[in-house]
């Protein structure tokens, strides 16, 4: 897989022939891509690799060979849906979060969490969340880190339709902001969004 958005000025976070590892992303080898500021894409179907690529582009996950080249701003990457999270609440994991992310912006955190309805549920563990409602944990986050790469998974799934159109409006207002990048996964790019680039996940 090789491709490169139009505009690389400025250049956020690079591959280099970037191939996985363990069979759950397989499906990643020799990818060369490179993201500059703007709203990026990850597409494509079920198991084609979306979610490993992702994790790669963390650090979650370690590649099998390649480079990774990231900006000193950052890379946010969340996945709180696993058990070991169950009892965090989701303050708790707010403020873990905040730890990693020098720029995290606590007003947009707090206005973020009452558009969402989330101030609420702050002082709640995870598993009393539905798993809408926990996946707005990861988005609010994700929204008020600062950081220079934001990496989102399907952010769309489980949520409300008054909540996706919080996190479309949002996402729209900043895919031109001139330092940052957002990188989403997802089955495809929303007619309502714009695209600086679309990765397309054989």
């Amino acid at each position: 897989m090789s491709s490169s958005p139009a505009n690389l000025v400025p250049l956020l976070l690079q591959t280099c022939r970037l191939s996985g590892g363990p069979a759950d992303h397989m499906a990643i080898e020799n990818l060369s891509f490179a993201w500059s500021a703007g709203l990026h894409w990850v597409c494509g179907d079920e198991g084609c690799g979306k979610t490993s690529l992702l994790r790669l582009l963390a650090g979650d996950l370690q590649p099998l060979g390649g480079t990774l080249k990231t900006p000193p701003g950052g890379v946010f990457w969340a996945d709180l849906k696993g058990p070991e999270h169950d009892q965090t609440t989701v303050q708790a994991c707010w403020d873990q979060l905040q730890t990693r992310h020098p720029q995290w912006n606590n007003e947009l955190l707090q206005n973020l969490s009452e558009a969402l309805g989330m101030e609420r549920h702050q002082h709640k563990p995870l598993y009393m969340l539905s798993t809408g409602s926990r996946r707005k944990v990861m988005l609010i986050a994700a929204l008020a880190s600062g950081a220079t790469v934001t990496l989102l998974d399907q952010p769309f799934a489980s949520l409300d339709q008054a909540s996706i159109r919080v996190i479309k409006d949002f996402l729209h207002e900043n895919a031109e902001h001139s330092d940052r990048a957002w990188i989403v996964a997802d089955y495809e790019v929303p007619a309502d969004l714009p695209q600086t680039s679309v990765l397309q996940m054989a």
